[in-house]
């Protein structure tokens, strides 16, 4: 699709409700004077200007806090003080302290319940989506928007109204434990499949969403005591752009820094805050922390940082009345602080919609549930077909599965219980010993077992299982059956990071297995990145699933019989072997300490020093300018037919960079059934950027039937250049985005290694 097309509308006239927010113990206040009502009498919020919605979010916040007393003002800067408006009292920030004392907030300030959640809702009873970089292989922004919307509305339902949620990285390497929690390699998938995500979560008018975490935190090892080390360009033109793009496109109301450092600085405390997204991309929401990544008060306030998250422990009334005492921060910028966030929060419906007296049991739906099916489906990757897939099973085929995933049966490997359950969703481990547990619920997961074997029997054919732990034995039932297929996995998440890029739980050997025993072998990924595939020359069909969520049965089922064509591309490079990725010495992954190793010496605190000395030659980029083959090319993705490009010209073939440019092209569906393409776009500029590789700068899905063609345009407005800076370069010197003079080529095709087939020149 293109890259102007089908971005939902950004939030101007979000609907509010009108409705009263009754508190229990209502408190008058006015200036610092505080009075209490009675308990008994619930508070008439219509009299309040803050409750006026009749007026500006901007009107409101500024009526709330012109009505506060200072302390008052600080609740806001703490999520917990922010969030529960009638309590008073916390433990002490730090050791030795004393505890932290709040007067209790205005009256009709309300209750607020954060909660975490990129894929889904972090709660029992709710949907279980499949991981987001399921959700970028679609390549599909309304489905990303469709899913935020179903977001939103379970979050509420669950009593929760700011979801952290949606996540944003770059994949520098394969090995980090977060990669199926973000959307891939490419900056401008991330960019704008974050902003329709956080757009459906906002959508309801009653959840405020937002971007985390800001930023260049790419590796769970050291996540906390690791400095990213990069040049300026880099940093602009691969890290922090995704985030100007969502902002620009989606509107989110907060963002949340991260736990590294960048270039010796703590983010959090780091000046690219203001800059990067207040200053140059607009960014009028509010900033908060991670969970402890705030380390000092003065420096991370005035750096930009607007709300510590979790209790008060840097930003408490004494360190903050010390602060400003002392001169080191000043009171324009608490009143600017506290503004940010009760103007998000009035914006984002949290004043006008109190959260429901009790939370819904159960808040998935039947239409949840189908987009939940939808993703699964359309994220899916087809990596290798010889013919075999799509099976058209007939009465007394046997049809026989292999490995734990494939069931919901619970297999024990090691320490951890292993089922279709452990590949729902990515999962939590909180050091390397402990077993991996899932970060959703996982309730309602219908395995592959399950759907391939009710799908078989409607033609009469037959299904076993096989948990593959006896190889020997697996293989001698594969040689029984009519067809065999290997589910693959790979459990990974937060807190740690890969070690390598191979199948867990002995998969490798077992799928090597099996295809020398039966010659049709098609095996079923279930992986949260990219893996490595010595045995991919002898299976006739490869599917990668990742993180299917609870619907992933019925999903693959639905795509193996072919009831339903992949379409999934890659969203990122599958590497022949690690050996081959970016971040291939120590310098750059895990990062090194002053004694040159990178175990961190024996009682010290030291940070460890990651090296982005790749620079700009992250993901395709670096393959194609390191003339490496990867395994699977980002874009990647094959379906039951095939597709040819043709007449491909751009226009106007000269132009001044900031006019509308149309890439138009021809495809032709060159095989014998019906189809959809996601048909991709890319840019080489000119020599003198000194720009690695190509970029995606646009892409359209296309369906098509046998033989039929279409004429295909992929549009860039003027918006598109400006905002998603499709043609430009960060220019160091001056510190600011360029658009090179020069010629510039385009290649179209069905993945980043298509040829360049035209040029146009920027004069």
């Amino acid at each position: 699709m293109t890259t102007s097309d089908k971005i939902p509308e950004v939030r101007a006239t979000r609907t509010r409700r009108t409705i009263a927010l009754l508190l229990g113990a209502a408190i008058i206040a006015t200036g610092a004077t505080i009075a209490s009502a009675s308990p008994a009498t619930a508070e008439d919020c219509s009299t309040y200007p803050w409750m006026d919605t009749s007026t500006s979010a901007d009107d409101r916040a500024h009526a709330l806090l012109d009505a506060s007393s200072q302390h008052q003002k600080y609740r806001w800067l703490v999520e917990q003080p922010a969030t529960l408006p009638t309590r008073t009292d916390w433990p002490a920030g730090l050791a030795g302290e004393a505890p932290v004392v709040y007067p209790v907030q205005l009256p009709c300030t309300p209750t607020i319940t954060y909660t975490d959640g990129p894929e889904a809702v972090r709660a029992a009873g709710v949907t279980d989506f499949p991981s987001q970089i399921s959700l970028a292989s679609t390549w599909n922004l309304d489905l990303a928007y469709q899913k935020g919307v179903a977001q939103g509305d379970e979050a509420y339902a669950k009593g929760k109204n700011v979801l952290l949620a949606p996540g944003i990285g770059n994949t520098r390497t394969p090995l980090a434990g977060r990669t199926p929690e973000y959307f891939g390699e490419d900056p401008l998938i991330n960019g704008l499949m974050a902003a329709s995500d956080v757009q459906g979560i906002e959508s309801t008018g009653k959840v405020a969403g937002q971007l985390k975490h800001f930023v260049a935190n790419e590796q769970e090892l050291d996540r906390q005591t690791s400095s990213s080390n990069l040049d300026e360009r880099t940093l602009r033109e691969l890290y922090t752009l995704p985030y100007d793009i969502a902002i620009k496109r989606g509107s989110p109301e907060t963002v949340m820094c991260a736990f590294n450092q960048v270039n010796g600085v703590y983010i959090c405390e780091s000046p690219l805050m203001q800059k990067v997204l207040k200053d140059d991309a607009g960014f009028d929401g509010f900033i908060m922390s991670d969970f402890g990544s705030v380390h000092s008060t003065a420096a991370s306030l005035n750096a930009g940082l607007d709300q510590e998250l979790n209790r008060p422990i840097w930003f408490t009334p004494a360190k903050l009345d010390a602060a400003l005492a002392a001169g080191q921060i000043t009171q324009a910028r608490i009143d600017e602080t506290a503004f940010r966030v009760v103007r998000s929060y009035i914006r984002g419906g949290l004043f006008d919609n109190p959260l429901p007296a009790q939370a819904a049991l159960d808040a998935s739906t039947a239409a949840h549930k189908a987009v939940a099916k939808q993703i699964s489906e359309q994220g899916s990757v087809l990596l290798k077909n010889d013919g075999t897939l799509p099976l058209a099973p007939k009465a007394g085929q046997k049809i026989a599965l292999f490995g734990p995933t494939a069931s919901s049966t619970v297999t024990t490997i090691g320490n951890a219980p292993t089922s279709a359950i452990s590949v729902c969703s990515l999962t939590l481990r909180f050091n390397a010993n402990a077993a991996p547990r899932n970060t959703l619920p996982c309730e309602d997961v219908v395995s592959a077992e399950t759907a391939i074997t009710q799908r078989a029997a409607q033609v009469g054919a037959s299904v076993t299982w096989n948990n593959g732990q006896d190889v020997a034995a697996a293989a001698a039932q594969a040689a029984a059956a009519d067809v065999a297929i290997v589910f693959g996995y790979q459990r990974m998440g937060e807190f740690n990071d890969l070690t390598d890029l191979k199948l867990q739980g002995n998969g490798d050997a077992l799928i090597s297995a099996i295809e020398k025993a039966n010659p049709k072998t098609v095996v079923v990924l279930q992986t949260g990145s990219a893996v490595e595939m010595p045995w991919l020359s002898g299976v006739q069909g490869v599917l990668e699933n990742w993180y299917g969520g609870e619907q992933q049965g019925p999903a693959i089922a639905s795509l193996l019989f072919g009831d339903v064509a992949p379409t999934g591309k890659l969203p990122m490079t599958f590497p022949k072997s690690l050996a081959d990725t970016p971040t291939n010495t120590p310098a750059q992954y895990p990062g090194i300490f002053s004694n040159g190793s990178t175990t961190r010496p024996a009682g010290t605190n030291e940070i460890r020093q990651v090296s982005y000395s790749e620079g700009l030659a992250v993901g395709y980029k670096w393959y194609q300018s390191q003339n490496i083959e990867p395994l699977f090319p980002f874009g990647y993705g094959l379906t039951y037919t095939s597709f040819a490009y043709d007449k491909v010209k751009v226009t106007p073939q000269t132009t001044d960079g900031a006019k509308e440019i149309r890439v138009s092209f021809k495809i032709t569906n060159t095989g014998t059934r019906a189809g959809s393409e996601t048909a991709q776009a890319y840019l080489t500029l000119p020599s003198s950027t000194g720009t690695p590789g190509s970029r995606l700068i646009g892409w359209k899905s296309v369906t098509l039937a046998p033989g039929e063609h279409a004429n295909v345009t992929i549009t860039l407005s003027p918006q598109d250049l400006a905002d998603l800076h499709l043609l430009q370069y960060w220019d160091v010197a001056a510190k600011g985005w360029q658009t090179a003079k020069g010629t510039y080529g385009v290649a179209v095709g069905g993945s980043s290694q298509a040829p360049v087939a035209t040029q146009f020149t920027i004069h």
